[in-house]
């Protein structure tokens, strides 16, 4: 974010600043370049006027020409209407660097020019060589004297726009610096901004990896803990709660070989209660071969797989078919555990969830690996609403642990298929072949 800040800040404070250069520039162009060039092709114009009276009073003063000077007047006349109209439009369009009194001094010139003029053609009237020689000594003279001074305004217009030609050049030289200097900026900002977001999303990655790692820790502690706790019921109950029931029903057999034939209705009851015990030991076996399977620890996973398909089946009255293919070999109790509590909450779940009446569990032996697979032909994933409960997590933890691999897929056609497989250790590998 404070990268970002000061990101935000350059651009601001880089563009207002190129918007005010621009503003000065445009500015500048507007009233100091164009209106320069206005003005001086006004003077160029009243340069142009100026030479033209400049020739026509050395017409005037040519003696091969027979006319009066009172024949040149309309010319004169002419050439002043149109001196006037570029004066004051000159004097609109002057730039500021020209003083006051340079606008006067060319204003009263060019008075004192058409006044002097207009005495000349009065006394061409009555003394014509006079009037000429006043033109040579006076007039030609003053005509002169405002040429130069519209010179030295061009001159002057020129070097204005010298100067405003610099301070635009300056101008962009500062705009484009600064170009490069924000580039540079950026350039800074965005590696300092970039390194500072590698080491912190390298710090999370770290964190988050041990947090994963403790979780792992954790979930396998539990999970020891858990099949720890479950072995030991698994085995009060065979073994304490067992026994009582089996010798409450012997002792029940024994009372009932005992009471007379005469005590019909007592030995029904007793009859009826040993039924009652017989049953009740039933479950616990069942409880306790379903917390702890004990035929996973004498026989080993194959056996207990054939054990628990058919009581699953007999629960639960859904059909469940069968398939082992590849070479039969040992797994490892550490594995099998997982693996049988896979399949117990995968069957579970098909049972609760699924709303199908068949099942298929597949175990297959590969060259390096054991899959087991669990498919029903009922709603899948997508069509449960509840989504993934904690029983699919307990899957996906218990996968982890030994190192395996488990999907959830959704059959299409129609169904969910949960696949667990599990690399071989070396020593299982070695056992197999």
């Amino acid at each position: 974010m404070a990268g970002l800040g000061v990101t935000l800040s350059a651009v601001v404070l880089y563009s207002g600043y190129t918007i005010l250069q621009m503003g000065g520039l445009r500015q500048l162009q507007k009233e100091s370049i164009d209106r320069n060039r206005t003005d001086s092709l006004l003077l160029l114009r009243i340069q142009n006027n100026l030479n033209v009276l400049a020739l026509a009073m050395r017409d005037m003063l040519d003696a091969s020409e027979p006319y009066p000077l009172t024949a040149w007047q309309a010319q004169f006349r002419r050439i002043r209407v149109d001196l006037e109209d570029a004066m004051q439009r000159e004097q609109r369009f002057a730039p500021a660097s020209r003083t006051a009194d340079q606008s006067k001094y060319l204003s009263a010139s060019m008075d004192q020019f058409w006044d002097a003029l207009d005495r000349i053609f009065a006394l061409a009237a009555s003394d014509d060589q006079e009037a000429r020689t006043r033109i040579r000594l006076s007039l030609q003279a003053r005509q002169a004297a405002l040429s130069t001074a519209v010179s030295r305004l061009l001159v002057q217009n020129n070097e204005t726009e010298e100067r405003a030609a610099a301070e635009t050049q300056q101008i962009y030289s500062r705009v484009e610096r600064n170009v490069y200097l924000l580039l540079a900026a950026m350039l800074i900002v965005v590696a300092v901004t970039g390194a500072y977001v590698v080491q912190y999303n390298r710090r999370m990655f770290a964190e988050v990896a041990a947090m994963s790692q403790r979780r792992s820790e954790l979930a396998q502690q539990l999970i020891s803990v858990q099949e720890n706790t479950f072995g030991y019921i698994s085995r009060e109950l065979h073994d304490e709660f067992g026994q009582i029931l089996t010798a409450i029903g012997a002792m029940l057999q024994r009372v009932e070989r005992r009471s007379s034939p005469a005590d019909a209705s007592l030995r029904a009851d007793l009859r009826e209660v040993n039924e009652i015990v017989q049953s009740t030991l039933e479950k616990v076996r069942a409880l306790s071969q379903a917390l702890h399977p004990v035929v996973l620890d004498e026989v080993g996973f194959e056996s207990a797989l054939d054990n628990y398909v058919p009581a699953f089946e007999k629960r639960t009255g859904i059909t469940v078919e069968l398939e082992k293919t590849g070479e039969s070999r040992p797994v490892d109790q550490s594995v099998a555990i997982h693996l049988y509590r896979v399949l117990q909450e995968a069957l579970n779940n098909v049972a609760r969830h699924s709303k199908s009446t068949r099942a298929k569990v597949r175990l297959n032996y590969t060259p390096a690996a054991v899959v087991l697979e669990i498919e029903d032909g009922g709603v899948g994933f997508k069509g449960n609403p509840k989504g993934q409960g904690m029983g699919l997590v307990s899957m996906r933890e218990r996968a982890e642990l030994v190192n395996g691999r488990i999907e959830f897929l959704d059959v299409p056609q129609g169904g969910a298929l949960i696949r667990i497989t599990v690399p071989l250790a070396a020593e299982e590998m070695h056992a197999g072949v």
